[in-house]
């Protein structure tokens, strides 16, 4: 599991390094009707966010985690909340938020196998992180394709 936790915290420098670029770049759309480097990083963040408050206090051995809400939803409610918030308060919030996650993950005990909500399939601390690093990876590659390179 440690190794997928460190994968999961080395995305902190690459999107602090964001700061470097100009506000107009991290607010303008990567493409036609798809989100801004600010909106991705908030997006991120507001996932973060659910798990550290709403997932992993609940990871224990054989319990069934929360449902994950609808996707699309959260995600409008995340854009919403940060609105107003310049690119760089985005990423402040997206770093802290990261730290506390990684911090809490290092903690669970890695040997708890767990469901999340009604399905079938067995997580691990570790299968549920590689999950957001995956998500994670996604997302900075869009971001690369903007800036050039993180």
């Amino acid at each position: 599991m440690n190794k997928m936790i460190k994968q999961f915290e080395e995305v902190i420098p690459l999107i602090e390094r964001l700061k470097n670029d100009p506000e107009s770049l991290l607010t303008d759309p990567i493409a036609e009707d798809k989100w801004s480097i600010r909106e991705i990083v908030g997006h991120l963040y507001y996932w973060d966010r659910y798990n550290l408050e709403e997932m992993v206090p609940e990871m224990k051995d054989g319990i069934s985690l929360p449902e994950f809400p609808d996707h699309d939803l959260y995600n409008a409610e995340g854009l919403r909340l940060l609105e107003g918030k310049s690119a760089e308060a985005v990423i402040d919030l997206f770093i802290k938020i990261r730290n506390a996650l990684v911090e809490k993950m290092s903690e669970v005990d890695e040997d708890l196998s767990f469901t999340i909500g009604s399905g079938k399939r067995t997580f691990s601390p570790e299968s549920f992180i590689r999950m957001f690093v995956e998500h994670d990876r996604r997302h900075l590659k869009q971001i690369e394709e903007k800036v050039g390179s993180l």
